[in-house]
């Protein structure tokens, strides 16, 4: 028996039993782990209203051997928050759709328990925190983190170079199964023609450039959006399911 003490994102909720509830999380130390929470769902349980999506929270885990992910669940036995993320999150539904699939996209690239992942986790502290202060347009920081997302986990896009020969760009030519942008020679069927707009956009996404992502015309964001979805989808073998709400919030 061994007590674990981590700092982590909640993920999502599911209901077990009459007052408990499974707690999927992304932790800094342990990556991916789900815990029981113990009468969390009766209505007077501040324990539980720490544990909601979006929060970040400090969160004592009891072990039942000297792993924390083991042949059963731990029990999550104490929580403190550290940034209610989800307040400014849920009260806006553009936000609240961006966040649930950054949510859904951080999950999905840590599906194995217990293995740390350091650079996914803080990249979803940074998202959600920029996310629930509004400082830019949600589905530019969706977009952002999808991204950077597919970047930390070994599929960076190439938004210039050719992304099989490495030919200096601009290039003309998108290929969501080649890596990116390539050149004429390189193309391969099903390579598109996007706009050097959106190309440029999705580039300053990826480095950070907000300035120009900011300002940047609502037909290359709508476009961007489009390639950074069809690229995630190729990478993870099958859709997310909250991206089709974002689709509808924008």
């Amino acid at each position: 028996m061994s007590l674990f003490r981590d700092d982590g994102i909640v993920l999502r909720t599911q209901k077990l039993g009459e007052a408990d509830r499974i707690i999927t999380l992304l932790t800094r130390g342990h990556g991916r782990v789900r815990a029981v929470a113990r009468g969390v769902r009766r209505t007077k349980s501040k324990f539980g209203a720490r544990l909601e999506p979006f929060s970040h929270v400090d969160v004592q885990f009891f072990a039942r051997g000297s792993e924390l992910i083991g042949r059963g669940l731990p029990l999550c036995t104490q929580s403190e928050t550290i940034a209610p993320y989800g307040g400014g999150i849920v009260t806006d539904y553009a936000r609240y759709t961006a966040g649930t699939a950054m949510l859904e996209t951080a999950e999905r690239f840590t599906d194995h328990e217990g293995e740390p992942a350091v650079q996914q986790y803080l990249l979803l502290v940074g998202g959600l925190r920029t996310l629930a202060q509004g400082e830019h347009e949600p589905h530019l920081i969706l977009d952002a983190f999808l991204l950077r997302s597919l970047a930390v986990n070994g599929y960076a896009p190439s938004f210039s170079d050719c992304a099989k020969c490495g030919m200096p760009g601009p290039n003309r030519f998108f290929s969501v199964a080649a890596g990116g942008s390539v050149c004429v020679d390189c193309r391969v069927p099903g390579s598109v023609v996007p706009s050097a707009g959106a190309l440029e956009l999705l580039g300053a996404l990826l480095t950070g450039d907000w300035a120009h992502a900011d300002a940047c015309e609502p037909r290359y964001v709508k476009e961007g959006s489009g390639l950074v979805s069809a690229y995630l989808h190729w990478h993870l073998e099958r859709g997310l399911r909250s991206l089709r709400y974002v689709e509808k919030s924008t």
